[in-house]
């Protein structure tokens, strides 16, 4: 039988080594493992991206594939280790808002505590759970050890704490959440969030851009021109046709956008 896939996200970059060292420890536990390296840059220590990454990437792996994520600003803490059941995939990593969004968006059916040193590296260190708990703890489900195996059962996940859209009939007030590698602005407005309107009556604004075309594709407007789409995530974007939104408008993540249906002639 061919082993489940192994993603791995994590905010360790590849100047170190420690992205190839969760690969061997999945390797030699698990020689037939099949990894897909997600991303090792989100932005350390960023949570809430890495949250926003993992959520975006879930759904195109094959059902049974076991997701490990690492952005881990609370490793050797208090906070604790977990895994996270959910139809067609499973979660390893710190329960500290990483694996919630994406998991409570698939339907939660089990979280387990990381607890059972046996399925841990031998040394645990207090700096790289994700070498000495995570990994080994991927590569033994890849194996088939069973869920309940690695500790006992916990009744929730801390949440990510995403902040929510707030439509008011007229208009949806929402913010960014996540810079993308282009410059683009992914905002936590999604397209269900924009089914009461027609999205050819409306615009966007965002600092000194106060009427930001709606369109469909980056081609629908000159090049160097600002423009707003719903993006592969499914969510409102703002960008520069050719450019880098980011820069342009001199916006981070944080920064408020509303969508306003326009006047009409």
């Amino acid at each position: 039988m061919t082993p489940p896939l192994i993603t791995l996200l994590t905010d360790f970059g590849t100047r170190d080594a420690y992205a190839g060292i969760l690969r061997g420890v999945i390797l030699q536990i698990c020689p037939a493992a099949r990894i897909v390296d997600l991303t090792h840059s989100v932005p350390p220590q960023d949570v809430r991206s890495g949250a926003l990454l993992l959520h975006s990437a879930v759904d195109y792996f094959p059902p049974g594939s076991i997701h490990v994520a690492v952005v881990d600003p609370g490793v050797g803490s208090e906070r604790a280790a977990v895994l996270v059941q959910t139809p067609g995939a499973t979660f390893v990593g710190p329960d500290n808002g990483l694996l919630e969004y994406a998991a409570a968006r698939r339907g939660i059916e089990r979280i387990i505590g990381l607890t059972r040193a046996e399925y841990h590296l031998p040394t645990v260190s207090r700096t790289f759970h994700g070498r000495d708990v995570f990994a080994p703890v991927a590569a033994h489900l890849a194996n088939g050890v069973a869920p309940d195996s690695f500790g006992a059962a916990r009744a929730a996940l801390v949440p990510l704490g995403l902040p929510a859209p707030r439509a008011d009939g007229t208009s949806i007030a929402g913010e960014v959440v996540y810079v993308d590698g282009y410059g683009n602005l992914v905002t936590n407005i999604a397209t269900a969030d924009l089914k009461s309107f027609s999205t050819s009556d409306l615009s966007v604004s965002i600092g000194a851009c106060a009427s930001v075309p709606l369109v469909s594709t980056y081609a629908d407007v000159e090049p160097d021109a600002v423009l707003a789409l719903i993006g592969s995530w499914g969510h409102l974007e703002i960008a520069v046709r050719g450019g880098n939104a980011a820069a342009r408008l001199a916006a981070q993540v944080g920064c408020p956008v509303r969508v306003t249906r326009r006047p009409r002639a």
